[in-house]
């Protein structure tokens, strides 16, 4: 499956290391919060590429202390239906102020990408020999958005009240 980040294909250099199995001698690798919270000081001083994976139920939160040298947050989503992965990336992007790569793994669907980039995500990994296209179709779709969120795009009622503020003053 393609990695793609800000839209376009890139090699994908991570591996997740499951919990019980050891890491590899050099190399970019994720592994779960649970795992990085008790090894931290260990996984940090090996001087490589750390990121961590985040599932749904887990608080990025936890996170905070350490973002500022974490190079990659993966958040899972392991079905389709599940959109706590959404609030995760706002989490990190908008109250945690997490500015590393923030991608998107597991039951990743075309429709859902341009919501997943106005969260903060700035690479998936999309399933398909198209995915370039998909990604540029899904995230340039919607001219104009209601909600306010990690991409910092101005919303409908902003362009309303600047509109109204500037014919008062005229």
């Amino acid at each position: 499956m393609p990695l793609l980040k800000n839209g376009k294909p890139v090699d994908d250099v991570w591996a997740f290391v499951e919990d019980g199995n050891e890491l590899s001698p050099g190399g970019c690798f994720t592994v779960s919060l649970s795992r990085f919270l008790s090894e931290h000081d260990m996984l940090l001083g090996r001087n490589e590429a750390v990121g961590v994976r985040l599932e749904p139920a887990d608080d990025p939160a936890l996170l905070a202390e350490h973002l500022d040298r974490l190079h990659l947050i993966e958040v899972a989503f392991p079905k389709y239906t599940d959109g706590r992965g959404y609030s995760i990336a706002n989490l990190l992007r908008r109250r945690l102020g997490y500015a590393g790569e923030l991608r998107a793994v597991g039951q990743v669907l075309r429709d859902q990408l341009n919501f997943m980039v106005r969260t903060g995500f700035d690479a998936v990994v999309l399933n398909g020999d198209d995915a370039e296209e998909a990604y540029r179709d899904a995230t340039a779709y919607f001219s104009e958005v209601y909600q306010a969120s990690a991409d910092e795009r101005e919303t409908v009622f902003q362009k309303r009240h600047k509109k109204k503020t500037s014919q008062k003053v005229a």
